[in-house]
This record gives structure tokens, sequence and C-alpha cells, in this order.
């Protein structure tokens, strides 16, 4: 496993173990003692994926504090636009975005860190994306922010949103609790 630190602090694309042979393929997504061996202290509470048609968009996800949590996800079927939005007031990259294609036929993650929103847009049907979480979900910590309200392109003109999804506050009406 190989990590790619990428500009907002914290935020890691791994690139994972894959071996391939005539029965198919083999992805190790993670691996206690390298994410050890890369300072990446993150001990997975829970585990869960998502299917998704083309042009859903999911997010702007986060749980407030105290039960925010460092995230791990990663494409098993299909592929999705990954989007991290820095929510840290703290944070150098306060308020700016990351986005990263991340295709089931090319083995990658995205290490979350807690303070960040997250969300993606499905690029292919019948695509799964699989979540690990450092804390397990907590009702009245679930929060987000309105996908279309911090500036980036989506390049979808008819998405699929969640009606909890629309409901999110705009970025600009925001009180960061990071």
């Amino acid at each position: 496993m190989n990590i790619e630190a990428l500009s907002i602090p914290g935020l890691q694309l791994l690139h994972l173990f894959h071996s391939a042979d005539d029965r198919g393929d083999f992805v190790k997504t993670f691996h206690a003692a390298d994410f050890k061996k890369m300072n990446l202290g993150f001990e997975i509470k829970e585990c869960f994926y998502s299917t998704s048609h083309k042009n859903v968009i999911r997010g702007m996800h986060f749980q407030l504090p105290p039960s925010a949590h460092d995230k791990l996800v990663f494409c098993s079927q299909g592929a999705i636009l990954d989007v991290v939005l820095d929510l840290r007031k703290s944070s150098p990259t306060y308020l700016q975005f990351v986005s990263v294609e991340l295709p089931a036929t090319k083995p990658q993650a995205l290490f979350i860190p807690a303070g960040c929103a997250h969300g993606f847009k499905s690029l292919a049907d019948h695509t799964i994306t699989n979540y690990f979480v450092s804390s397990e979900y907590d009702a009245s910590a679930d929060a987000g922010i309105h996908y279309q309200s911090f500036g980036f392109d989506w390049d979808c003109a008819d998405p699929i949103v969640s009606s909890r999804d629309q409901s999110f506050p705009a970025i600009n009406v925001f009180q960061s609790p990071f």
C-alpha cells in the first residue's frame, strides 16, 4: 500500500494492494500495520456500503463532535467522483475542496480526516461505495452541507439527490464546530 498526501491536511489517497490472475482480482482495503507505518491512527468502529445509480449525488456528510470520525472510502464496483470539503476552522485549507475519481478498476481509497465533509457522484449504474469509519453512527450528530453551496461543479444536469441531502444548510450559513 502506498500513500499520497493531497492538498487538504490529513486527506490521503491510498493506492491499495492489488493482485489479479485468471480467477479475477484481490484488493486489500485495510491493513492495521500499514496504517500504523503511515502514521494513520485509525481504529475502525463501523463499516457500511451504498449502492448508487449513475448521476446519484450523496453528500456532503459528516458527524458533529464528539461523534466526528475519520473515514476510509473506496469503490468496489463502478466508479465515483469523490469530493471532500475541509470544515476545520484552524486548517490552512478551511472551506477548500478536493475531488478524486475512484473507479473500482483502479484500487484506491481516500482517508478522510474528521472535520471534513464528504460526498460523491456515482459515475456508473450499480456503483458500490464502501465506508470504514472510526466512530459509530450517532443520529444526533448526523449533519451535512448542501452539495451545491460551496462552489464545486458536479457536472451533472439532472442529479438524483435525496430530500435529506437537499435539506442541508448552505456553507455560508453553516457554523463549523470543527
